[in-house]
């Protein structure tokens, strides 16, 4: 999942600093000032599109993320009732082994007394 995550940043990271290091190359380069607008003004017509083409990135991570998530969830989610089954199952069998082991004791006869010797006779 991470992997995803840091291709969606990856991708936004590439694009804004595209941008970025576009206009600061045109600022420094020793062109007219002329030119440079011309320039700047080529760049600032392409942001809506930069912006159009980031925001449609970050949604498809997002849809896709969201999407894993809820993948995971109904894993957990099964997981968890497997295991509350398997719980209940065996408090149910030690239930009834507890139940059998009190009914055993409870039923058997009590234990013979041991003969004693008369000896005063």
């Amino acid at each position: 999942m991470s992997k995803q995550k840091s291709g969606g940043g990856l991708l936004g990271g590439i694009l804004i600093g595209s941008a970025v290091g576009a206009v600061a190359g045109l600022l420094m380069a020793p062109k007219t000032g002329r030119e440079t607008r011309r320039l700047l003004r080529k760049s600032a017509d392409a942001l809506p599109e930069l912006a159009e083409d980031l925001a449609t990135s970050v949604q498809i991570h997002a849809h896709r993320l969201s999407g894993n998530a809820l993948n995971n969830w109904d894993g957990t989610l099964a997981r968890l009732k497997d295991a509350v089954a398997a719980g209940v199952d065996a408090g149910l069998q030690e239930n009834n082994r507890l139940n059998r082991n009190s009914s055993e004791t409870a039923t058997s006869p009590e234990p013979e007394a041991a003969p004693t010797s008369d000896l005063h006779s």
